[in-house]
């Protein structure tokens, strides 16, 4: 699948979510995302593109079949997805970058194109989100690309501030070739890091 960057209308957000093969964790992220978001807002909206990519990417693959039903058990849409190669143009294109491992960030910022301060691991990432005040961004009225950029700016000004207790505490481990019960509990994983992110993002709290 080919993108083009030229062009690309500054009245959009983009989220990009990278793992290695682009067929289990970061295809979860990208689709309970969406759906979080649309739960809170009625619509997947605002000027809000999510989307995913592998460092080693199975260009054209479908999702892996635990990785489809854990999404269907939240009540995500799984259809019509295909794994992509993450390619210089993705990182480009992306306001805010979240990925499964440190290993991946890494991996990201290498590519450069000063992606270091909007790329964080998904964990690392809802920590910071979980540090900042609400109150502090801009409200949904003033759009949910002015807030998402915002909330980016000051996750990236609390980095080194706010370390992670252990390495491990940063990573999201791969269910790749897993039985069931792990995807589950890797989709649960995902579930509690996404779920602040959303809120802050959108400034609504998930239905209880």
């Amino acid at each position: 699948m080919t993108t083009t960057f030229v062009g690309l209308p500054r009245d959009s957000f983009r989220i990009l979510h990278v793992s290695t093969g682009n067929v289990c964790r970061s295809p979860i992220t990208e689709r309970l995302t969406r759906h979080f978001v649309t739960e809170r807002l009625g619509i997947l909206g605002g000027g809000l593109i999510v989307e995913s990519a592998g460092t080693w990417g199975h260009e054209g693959a479908p999702m892996e079949a635990n990785a489809e039903t854990v999404l269907a058990e939240f009540g995500a849409d799984a259809s019509g997805f295909t794994g992509r190669e993450l390619l210089d143009e993705h990182v480009i294109r992306a306001d805010l970058v979240l990925t499964a491992t440190r290993d991946h960030r890494a991996q990201v910022i290498s590519m450069g194109h000063s992606a270091g301060l909007r790329t964080f691991t998904l964990k690392e990432f809802t920590r910071l989100v979980n540090a900042i005040d609400p109150a502090t961004l801009p409200s949904l009225e003033e759009g949910l690309v002015t807030r998402a950029r915002a909330l980016v700016r000051a996750a990236a000004a609390l980095r080194g501030w706010l370390l992670a207790p252990t390495a491990e505490a940063d990573e999201v481990y791969d269910p790749y070739g897993a039985p069931l019960p792990f995807f589950r509990s890797i989709g649960d994983e995902i579930h509690q890091a996404l779920d602040p992110v959303v809120t802050a993002l959108t400034g609504v709290p998930a239905r209880t």
